[in-house]
């Protein structure tokens, strides 16, 4: 597992003329922290430490150790505000992480073998994905980075659902705990062969 941190500091002067003022001339992220048995925390973070540590996709699936004002805390992204054109992060929400206690998050679907698939390299198909990330309950440490769905014996017009995904050790999907049993990815005939066949 990598190891994720941030430094953050104290944010006392709140609202929104304020958090405008951090991003234009500080250059920094204004963010919150909440959850735990702590009261929320209003911090503030650089924006380029933000960019960077979202560069990699694993960061919103990891437990991330924040230091503001010399004390270090875990948390977790629980949710990114970006500007609409620019893409850039604007608001930053973390959850804190307690130990013993289960945390639910947004784990990336990685999906593998879908070239050599039995539906894409013997029946002509084209793969598509209906969802690319699950929610999933789990104790801190049992985070998964990512969840792979192998594609390799899927047949066109076969569907895989979350029932068929493969889950590491004390890992549940909250979706099937609802009784949700989703699709996340099907393989169906090439529309182009089909146009031909016309």
């Amino acid at each position: 597992m990598t190891e994720f941190a941030l430094n953050a500091e104290v944010r006392s002067d709140l609202g929104k003329g304020a958090s405008r003022r951090l991003r234009r001339n500080a250059a920094m992220v204004p963010a919150v922290v909440y959850g735990g048995d702590k009261e929320p925390a209003s911090i503030s973070l650089l924006a380029k430490e933000v960019a960077k540590l979202l560069e990699n996709e694993a960061a919103f699936s990891h437990v991330i150790a924040l230091n503001v004002a010399g004390a270090t805390e875990t948390v977790l992204i629980k949710a990114l505000q970006r500007h609409p054109a620019k893409g850039y992060v604007m608001h930053a929400d973390f959850i804190r992480v307690v130990a013993g206690q289960k945390l639910t998050a947004h784990v990336p679907l990685h999906f593998i073998n879908q070239d050599s698939s039995v539906g894409v390299k013997q029946q002509g198909g084209e793969v598509s994905h209906t969802i690319v990330e699950v929610e999933v309950s789990c104790q801190p440490q049992d985070l998964p980075e990512f969840i792979n769905v192998d594609m390799a014996k899927v047949e066109v017009g076969q569907i895989v659902h979350l029932s068929d995904l493969t889950l590491p050790k004390g890992v549940e999907l909250v979706a099937l705990a609802h009784g949700n049993d989703l699709a996340v990815a099907n393989i169906h005939a090439s529309r182009v062969k089909e146009e031909g066949a016309e």
